[in-house]
Formats: C-alpha cells, sequence, structure tokens
C-alpha cells in the first residue's frame, strides 16, 4: 500500500486521488472555475483541507499572468478608501497591472466580503487586497493557497497571507486623551453594530472600542460610557447621535469610530443646541474643511493603499515570508473639539505615544 503524502508536501495527483476526481476536476476547483458541482466542490475542498495542499507558485506562473490585481472594499460611501484606493493606485501606475474593485455586500453579516472575494478569483486576478474584517482567518488561508492576499484593517497574523494596520489602540488613546485633557467626563462613543465589534475579534472597530472602555475606567468614568450603535452612513449616524444627545443628560464629547459617523454627529450637536465636541478617525478630505474642521486620527489611508500593492508585487515576484506592518496614526487637532464648560481640571490617563498635531 502506497505511503500516504506527509501534511504541506501533498501534490495535485494526491487531492484528486483522495477526492476520487480528475487532475482536471481539482484544478477547476481550485480556479473558481463555472461549472463545477457543489458536491465535487465539497469532496475536493475536503481533500485539500485535509492535505493540507498547498498549489505551488509555479503553478499559477503556468497559466500565465492577467496582470490585473483585486480590490474588495466594505463600503464605498466611506470616503477613506478613497484615500486608500489613491495610494493602491499610485503604486500601479508604473507597472503592467490594473485595479478590479468589488464591493462587498454591506448588509450580509455572515458573508461581508466571501462573494466580492470569491468573484475576483473567479476572474483569475494575480492577487487581492481586501478590507475584509469578518471573513473567517482559515478561509482567508484557503484562498491564499493559490491567490496571493494582502489584507487591510486585520490584527491577526498569518503565514499565509500578508496584512496592513493601523495602530487602532493607540490611535483611539490618543483620541480620548485628548478629550480628557480638555476636562470632558460624559464621553460617548459612536461605533458599529455589535457584530463589527464583537470583543476579542481584532476588528479596527472593536479595537477602537475597547481602547475608549478602558480609558474611561483608567480616568474613574466607568458610570459615564455610553456607546451608540448605527449602520454606515452619515445618515445614521445622524440619527444615533440625535438619539444619544435627546436621551437624558447629553454628552459633552462624541468620539465616532471613524469620520462619516462623526460628520453626522456633528450635524446633530449642531442642531441641538449644546455644545459637544466631536472627534472622529481617518482625517478624510472633508474634515480639513473650514466649517467641519475636524478633529481625527490619521491612519494614512495612502500610505495603507501603496504598502498593501507593493506586498502583493514581492508576493507576484517570489516572496514566501509573511509580512505584518503596523502604521503609526497621528492625531490632528482642529475645532471640532474644545474645553469642557464645566471644566474640572485635567483626568489622569497614561500619556499617548501618538503625534499629534493642529
Amino acid at each position: 500500500m502506497a505511503e500516504s503524502p506527509r501534511k504541506g508536501q501533498a501534490t495535485i495527483e494526491d487531492v484528486a486521488r483522495a477526492a476520487g476526481v480528475s487532475r482536471a476536476a481539482v484544478s477547476k476547483v481550485l480556479r473558481g472555475a463555472y461549472g463545477v458541482s457543489p458536491a465535487m466542490k465539497d469532496r475536493v475542498t475536503a481533500a485539500i483541507e485535509e492535505l493540507n495542499y498547498r498549489p505551488r507558485v509555479a503553478a499559477r506562473a503556468m497559466r500565465g499572468a492577467s496582470f490585473t490585481i483585486g480590490f474588495e472594499l466594505p463600503d464605498f460611501g466611506n470616503p477613506f478608501f478613497t484615500r486608500v484606493l489613491a495610494g493602491a493606485s499610485a503604486t500601479l501606475s508604473d507597472t503592467n497591472y490594473q485595479l478590479i474593485i468589488a464591493p462587498a455586500e454591506p448588509d450580509a453579516r455572515e458573508r461581508q466580503g466571501y462573494r466580492a472575494l470569491e468573484a475576483l478569483a473567479d476572474r483569475q486576478v494575480d492577487g487581492v487586497v481586501a478590507v475584509s474584517p469578518l471573513v473567517s482567518q482559515d478561509w482567508l488561508e484557503r484562498l491564499s493557497s493559490h491567490t496571493p492576499v494582502v489584507m487591510l484593517g486585520r490584527h491577526d497574523r498569518s503565514s499565509h497571507y500578508d496584512s496592513v494596520v493601523g495602530d487602532d489602540t493607540a490611535g483611539a488613546r490618543a483620541v480620548m486623551r485628548h478629550l480628557l485633557d480638555l476636562g470632558h467626563e460624559r464621553i460617548a462613543h459612536l461605533t458599529r453594530p455589535e457584530y463589527v465589534t464583537t470583543p476579542g475579534s481584532g476588528t479596527p472597530h472593536a479595537l477602537r472600542l475597547e481602547a475608549y472602555l478602558q480609558c474611561m475606567a483608567e480616568a474613574g468614568l466607568g458610570d459615564n460610557v455610553r456607546v451608540a450603535r448605527c449602520q454606515e452612513g452619515e445618515g445614521f449616524a445622524y440619527a444615533a447621535a440625535a438619539e444619544l444627545i435627546a436621551d437624558g443628560e447629553p454628552p459633552t464629547a462624541i468620539f465616532a469610530a471613524h469620520d462619516e459617523l462623526a460628520i453626522g454627529a456633528l450635524r446633530a450637536a449642531a442642531e441641538s443646541g449644546h455644545d459637544i465636541s466631536v472627534a472622529g478617525y481617518d482625517n478624510v478630505l472633508i474634515a480639513a474643511f473650514p466649517r467641519i474642521s475636524l478633529t481625527t486620527v490619521d491612519q494614512s489611508g495612502e500610505q495603507m493603499g501603496a504598502r498593501a500593492v507593493e506586498m502583493l508585487l514581492s508576493r507576484l515576484a517570489g516572496r514566501q515570508e509573511s509580512i505584518h506592518e503596523v502604521i503609526t496614526p497621528e492625531l490632528v487637532v482642529r475645532e471640532s473639539t474644545h474645553e469642557a464648560k464645566a471644566r474640572r481640571g485635567r483626568l489622569r490617563l497614561a500619556p499617548t505615544t501618538v503625534p499629534w498635531r493642529r
């Protein structure tokens, strides 16, 4: 009886034999080709997982490069991703590669990102850059076994794909340090729904929420914690912030999980007539407009997009080891934040190492 292949050293023939299909059928499943039955896909996938099969880079080279890079985004309405795409496009400007942009399903909690990534794989792009915090790591590692992947904004580490992230904990603590220094005690946090901020999930919004809660506790303000949630979009943020302000004693400051939410909070605060500071995250272009002048965290979207593409190109050139790069954010202080009127003095919190500018 033939000896079973050792895990990690299996060939495509081994997978075909284990699944009881032809080598061509395995190849179709790996490419995500049309016409593959669910039963065949299940058998091949099970064999791949059992044998820990990883297609060789040479196999991808044999089918020829498509000179396309897939870019999956979860929300086209968030202007931060415009900055990310600008950095990615600039890096590819002197190459033969073109970007193919695929939107994820904004309201599909369990499937967010999966279908978009599968669609890109079906087009046989040479590699993928993705913003998919809810896609499972196991699934991403299976995708990266045949298509190089770089993840943006994921704090997990993998030996199969690369990642570029901002230091979300440091950035959020910088915002909180700033608001506490201004004497604010009733600080609220406006963020995404619970499925995006699950504790321990490592998503950017989960880490920003955790930092908010930690800072409030460290400042002795645990009883003042208020967390409001909403779907993506300035309109949803406006409604959530308006409800937050109208519900009992209004906060004196709102820390929004990203700038689009902050813009909605600014509108709600202005219409309420209350003196409320608002801070955001991402430093999108409109944040610097004089009538908005939003205090926010700049995590350099252009740099993140550029580095993601650089990593992908080096993978395509043959690099094997994985890279996890963390970009240091910068607090940008503008006119949307100011001293609390009923200031009691500076609240104690460990100093931040994040740089800041006005």
